[in-house]
């Protein structure tokens, strides 16, 4: 996907234009920014990956040591403003709108996914720094923002994976400071050489195991044996070979308390929200990279054709044309679904109440069905290019083993729909009335809301048996209205007019799930 249809879906989206005017950007500078993020990616990420692919990450002295070139091109990115352009200027950023940092992201995460994980995890956590501890943000935000020292997230346990209720890392009072003793696990970049200091934000427990959730507190440590940190391994996964995800094992480490005792949760928030819409951002990026991959490819492969004439191109057989329309369909989609969020999450974040019902709608959507749209493109590609695509030589089966974790981490599949079941459409009647304000009527809506009064009053357990299907009605419908706000402005009407020809399909589909869920 080219920068310039990236800008045509940022100008397609209402609320958009608003956005860039407050940050003085007119489409020339808005396209700079696209072009020069779609360059540093075609130039310096793809050969990365594919080399940090095969090379991986290990342990060195007790101290994971990454990929050639990692640390390199980790300062390079801060240097150039990558890292978080959209944190305030004053802090170290550039102040862009948050949908014009994940479009040019999204590039980005298509060329090198595991290599981005690094920069998503330190952004997050200069974020929510600069939301909850203004004297750390001060001291940590701008050298997380130009590469010097990096930052990691620390939630799970081998225990207490969604279940952060669970968490038993436990955080000690001593004096000013507290000691912090536990393991965590899938930790990404837990560890690494690119950055010369890292700080991990950490859930400890301050309260009781009785408390829950409440008991919980959030914690900024210094990474480093020095500091009682310990890395005890690196996964072994089925891909993002180049991204370390790390065992980290506290003893007795020294932490700065973020925020108040047990109001651990309500700090990560906001970089819960930031974390899963990288989410959607990762996706759209696989889903672009994939689309072109295979386009190009198609394009150039000859086979087939009249016997006495010369081989023809496969992208003239109608079959290829229509898995290319489908996977252009998916890319472009997920770009307008991408940049809709980052609009209503920021125009929330500034007080708007009609956004701030809508985000927590869109938001469970982007980073599931950038999951899911990623990982069927990186699918897609392998299917198109035949044997190459099962081929190392080609990297679409790098983006396809890359992309398979998208609907697993940052709250799975399952997750999001009882939440968009349960907290949105059940909970709170304005979330319809907001969506339909926003949106106007469709027949698909109207579907949508004959479920959910048909669901109002059946046992929880009939509703959570529904809950995934309500998620995909909620995506179909949210999805054909996106492709028609875009079918203009991105090239791809033609994909488009197919995704929207399925749309009543998938709708009867999720139909069919929920008559089934109440029959039980």
């Amino acid at each position: 996907m080219t920068p310039e249809t990236l800008l045509s879906i940022l100008n397609a989206t209402p609320g958009w234009a608003e956005q860039a005017a407050a940050s003085d950007l007119d489409d020339t500078a808005t396209l700079h920014v696209l072009s020069e993020a779609a360059k540093f990616a075609r130039t310096q990420l793809e050969p990365l990956a594919a080399r940090a692919d095969v090379e991986g990450c290990r342990i060195e002295e007790g101290r994971v040591k990454t990929p050639a070139g990692y640390a390199e091109t980790f300062r390079r990115m801060g240097e150039d403003g990558w890292i978080a352009p959209d944190l305030a200027p004053d802090l170290g950023g550039m102040g862009l709108p948050l949908a014009l940092h994940v479009t040019a992201s999204s590039q980005m995460e298509g060329a090198a996914l595991p290599f981005m994980m690094a920069l998503g995890s330190t952004r997050a956590a200069a974020h929510c720094l600069a939301a909850t501890a203004p004297e750390l943000a001060t001291q940590w935000c701008p050298k997380l923002a130009d590469g010097t020292w990096a930052a990691t997230i620390c939630i799970s346990e081998p225990d207490a994976g969604s279940d952060v209720g669970r968490i038993r890392t436990r955080a000690t009072a001593d004096g000013d400071a507290y000691l912090i003793s536990g393991t965590k696990c899938w930790i990404s970049f837990g560890d690494h050489d690119m950055a010369e200091r890292i700080g991990h934000l950490c859930l400890a427990r301050t309260g009781t195991v009785e408390d829950g959730t409440r008991g919980l507190s959030l914690f900024l440590i210094e990474g480093g044996p020095q500091n009682g940190t310990h890395v005890e391994r690196i996964e072994e996964k089925l891909g993002l070979h180049g991204s370390p995800t790390c065992v980290v094992r506290f003893d007795a480490a020294k932490g700065t308390l973020i925020g108040t005792e047990g109001r651990g949760l309500p700090a990560l928030f906001n970089m819960i929200e930031l974390m899963r819409l990288q989410v959607g951002t990762q996706g759209a990026g696989i889903a672009a990279t994939t689309a072109t991959l295979a386009r190009s490819y198609a394009e150039d492969r000859k086979q087939g054709g009249h016997p006495a004439q010369p081989p023809v191109a496969i992208i003239d057989h109608p079959d290829v044309q229509r898995q290319l329309m489908m996977m252009d369909a998916r890319a472009h989609i997920l770009a307008a679904l991408l940049v809709e969020t980052a609009v209503t999450l920021q125009q929330a974040q500034a007080g708007d109440p009609q956004a701030r019902t809508l985000a927590p709608f869109l938001l469970p959507m982007a980073k599931t069905f950038g999951g899911e749209l990623g990982q069927a493109n990186a699918d897609a590609a392998i299917q198109v290019l035949g044997g190459a695509g099962y081929t190392r030589e080609w990297p679409a089966e790098r983006h396809f083993r890359d992309a398979r974790i998208m609907t697993i981490y940052e709250g799975t599949t399952g997750m999001q729909a009882q939440d968009i079941l349960f907290r949105r459409l059940l909970k709170s009647p304005d979330t319809m009335n907001a969506v339909v304000s926003r949106y106007g009527t469709s027949p698909l809506l109207d579907r949508i809301q004959t479920l959910i009064e048909r669901l109002a009053t059946a046992a929880h357990s009939q509703q959570a048996l529904a809950a995934d299907a309500m998620l995909r009605a909620c995506w179909c419908a949210t999805a054909d209205l996106l492709s028609q706000r875009i079918a203009d402005h991105s090239g791809a009407a033609q994909a488009l007019t197919l995704w929207r020809a399925l749309a009543p399909s998938d709708m009867a589909q999720a139909e069919a799930t929920v008559d089934w869920a109440l029959s039980t």
